[in-house]
């Protein structure tokens, strides 16, 4: 069930939310060089590498690591406000829709993150797809402290439930969550 819904509510959601695509790709495009689309590998279902998309919120040519451990320099002024609505987090839905990632699950890392892929590989975290959005996301806990992420992934795992996605995603909709700790 959680796949169809995921795959329905991405299609839905990626032609509902294509004006706004739009609208924030031009605004990337014109605020700073670079492309508006961000193309960047990460760690998947059963440590399965993919290519997860994003709206561009740092310069280009910024340091290829996590959000908490790039200086927020390099973070575009529009980015902040991306980053803030969350809006740079709609090409995901791309990724869901191609069954890469959830709308709700653990966030997905990238490759160099050897102590997050560890703390997560002990915990199997990976069993399930990477999401847009989860409870470690909105309450705060990010990748700069790794056991504490795969233990919130892990809770999250066993206990989750359709209805429990939805208030997830409704609560990262409104706004809820501070996301990574990126340095502003």
């Amino acid at each position: 069930m959680k796949r169809a819904f995921d795959g329905l509510a991405a299609f839905a959601g990626l032609i509902l939310l294509s004006p706004v695509m739009l609208v924030v790709a031009i605004m990337v495009r014109r605020s700073s060089p670079g492309p508006a689309l961000f193309a960047q590998q990460r760690v998947g279902q059963g440590e399965k590498p993919f290519i997860c998309y994003k709206f561009r919120t740092m310069a280009t040519g910024a340091p290829v690591a996590g959000s908490h451990e790039v200086p927020g320099s390099w973070v575009t002024p529009l980015g902040k406000k991306l980053r803030a609505w969350k809006l740079d987090e709609i090409p995901q839905l791309y990724n869901v829709l191609l069954g890469e990632m959830s709308l709700v699950g653990p966030r997905p890392c990238l490759p160099g993150q050897a102590e997050v892929i560890a703390a997560r590989r002990k915990l199997d975290v990976f069993s399930v797809r990477p999401g847009i959005t989860g409870p470690a996301q909105l309450f705060g806990i990010d990748m700069s402290t790794p056991d504490a992420l795969a233990k919130a992934d892990r809770g999250y795992i066993d206990t989750r439930t359709f209805w429990g996605d939805l208030r997830l995603i409704v609560a990262t909709a409104l706004g809820g969550g501070a996301g990574d700790a990126a340095r502003y």
